[in-house]
C-alpha cells in the first residue's frame, strides 16, 4: 500500500456526522457482500450504506446514499464495475473514492478500472484488517496499487505500438521539473515515499512536498492517477 499524505476533502462535501466512512458494497454475489459487511459493520468507523448486485444500481444508490468509498465487483451484468466507476468519478469526481474487487491480482481489467478512475483495487478473498485498513486509507487520500499491478502496467505499455499512446499526457509530465519527475518515475515503480526518500537522499517530507507540486501540475485526482500518466507518457517505461 503506498504512502501519501492525504487529500482534503473537496469543498462542499461533508463528512459522515459521526465521522464513520461511509461505504457502499457492490458485488453481483449476494454472499459476497454479506461477507464483506459482516466484517466492516463490526468496525466502530466504518458504516455499511448500502449493497447493490451491478454497476447501474451502484451508480444511483452513489447518488441516493453519498458514500465516501464504494467497494466495486469488476466483473458484473448489466453495467460492469469499469463503466460504473467511470460514470461515478466523472460525476463525483474526487468525494467518492471507487475501489475495485477482483478476484486475481492479474485480472485482465484491473488496468481498465484505475484507469477509469479508481483508487486501487482488493482482492476478494483479502484478509479482514487489511479490508478494513484499505477503506480508512483511501478514505483519507491514500491509494492501493500493489507491485504486481505496477509491474503489468508496465509491461501492457512498453508492449504497445507508439500510436496506442499517441494521445499520452507527455506534455503536463514534461513541465514538471526533473526531480519532480524522478519522483513520478519511482511512484510509478510501487515505491513508497519512504523508499524514494532513500533512493534520492531526501527527506521524506520533501518527498511529500513533490508529490503535492506534481499532482497539482498533472492535474491528478490523486497518486494512482499519476501513476497512470505516467505509463501514458512513456515516463514508467523509461526505466
Amino acid at each position: 500500500m503506498s504512502e501519501v499524505e492525504p487529500e482534503p476533502r473537496p469543498a462542499g462535501v461533508a463528512a459522515s456526522t459521526d465521522g464513520a466512512v461511509r461505504v457502499l458494497v457492490v458485488d453481483d454475489q449476494a454472499l459476497v457482500r454479506t461477507g464483506f459487511r459482516m466484517i466492516l459493520e463490526i468496525e466502530p468507523d466504518i458504516e455499511v450504506v448500502g449493497e447493490v448486485g451491478d454497476g447501474e444500481q451502484a451508480v444511483e444508490a452513489v447518488r441516493d446514499l453519498s458514500p465516501d468509498v464504494v467497494l466495486m465487483d469488476v466483473r458484473m451484468p448489466r453495467t460492469d464495475g469499469i463503466e460504473a466507476t467511470r460514470r461515478i468519478v466523472a460525476e463525483h469526481g474526487p468525494a467518492v473514492r471507487v475501489v475495485m474487487l477482483t478476484t486475481f491480482d492479474l485480472d485482465e481489467y484491473v488496468y481498465d478500472a484505475l484507469h477509469a478512475g479508481a483508487s486501487g483495487f482488493l482482492l476478494k478473498d483479502v484478509q479482514a484488517e487489511l479490508l478494513v485498513a484499505g477503506i480508512r486509507a483511501v478514505h483519507e487520500g491514500d491509494s492501493l496499487l500493489a507491485p504486481t499491478v505496477t509491474r503489468r502496467m508496465i509491461e501492457n505499455f512498453v508492449g504497445r505500438p507508439r500510436a496506442a499512446v499517441a494521445s499520452a499526457p507527455s506534455g503536463l509530465v514534461a513541465s514538471l521539473t526533473d526531480r519532480e519527475r524522478e519522483v513520478l518515475a519511482l511512484m510509478a515503480q510501487g515505491r513508497t515515499n519512504g523508499e524514494i526518500a532513500a533512493q534520492l537522499f531526501i527527506s521524506e517530507t520533501t518527498v511529500k512536498t513533490h508529490v503535492g507540486r506534481l499532482l497539482a501540475k498533472l492535474g491528478a485526482r490523486d497518486r494512482v492517477h499519476a501513476v497512470i500518466m505516467a505509463y501514458e507518457s512513456g515516463l514508467a517505461g523509461a526505466g
